[in-house]
């Protein structure tokens, strides 16, 4: 892919119970080829929620649809902060030309919505969009492989207190 193709985002993962919304900035590119998020085996993502609900066990990588469920039935929902932009590669710092989600509407489509965290600095740089909606609003460290200065045990101590925060654990 090179900078002048115009890439697309997921679908927002969320139901009329959603309490907590993850925002990403954009898909890798595993992501992309997968049409999964957080595909990317270095991607802490899942397993990070895995850790913050160990007694209930999370279906594998293979098994997609289940995972993104059982996400759901613990009231977290999941999107980016671009629907659409130009990247060559997965870096954040390559996102040329983005072209922001309709975030408000997620007020709608999520009732119970108590609170919005930004999963990394790029996901947080519209944050003023995001506290608009009238919801506390968090930064939370990059799940991405690329945030290599943050431990798995020091993201997950960030994690699990905003997921306390928003009455999920």
């Amino acid at each position: 892919m090179n900078e002048s193709t115009r890439l697309n985002g997921l679908p927002p993962l969320v139901t009329d119970h959603t309490r907590m919304l993850v925002l990403g900035s954009f898909p890798s590119v595993a992501s992309l080829a997968r049409q999964q998020y957080y595909a990317h085996p270095q991607n802490a993502f899942w397993r990070l929620l895995q850790a913050l609900w160990p007694a209930s066990p999370m279906p594998g990588a293979d098994q997609y649809p289940q995972r993104v469920a059982w996400m759901l039935d613990k009231g977290l929902g999941l999107w980016d902060v671009y629907a659409s932009c130009q990247r060559a590669g997965s870096l954040d710092t390559a996102i040329r030309q983005p072209q922001v989600n309709d975030l408000a509407d997620l007020l709608r489509r999520c009732p119970e919505l108590r609170l919005i965290a930004h999963n990394g600095g790029e996901s947080f740089r519209h944050a003023r969009v995001t506290r608009a909606l009238g919801r506390p609003v968090y930064r939370l460290p990059s799940t991405s492989p690329a945030n290599a200065s943050w431990t798995f045990e020091r993201k997950l101590a960030a994690w699990r207190e905003v997921v306390r925060i928003a009455g999920l654990l």
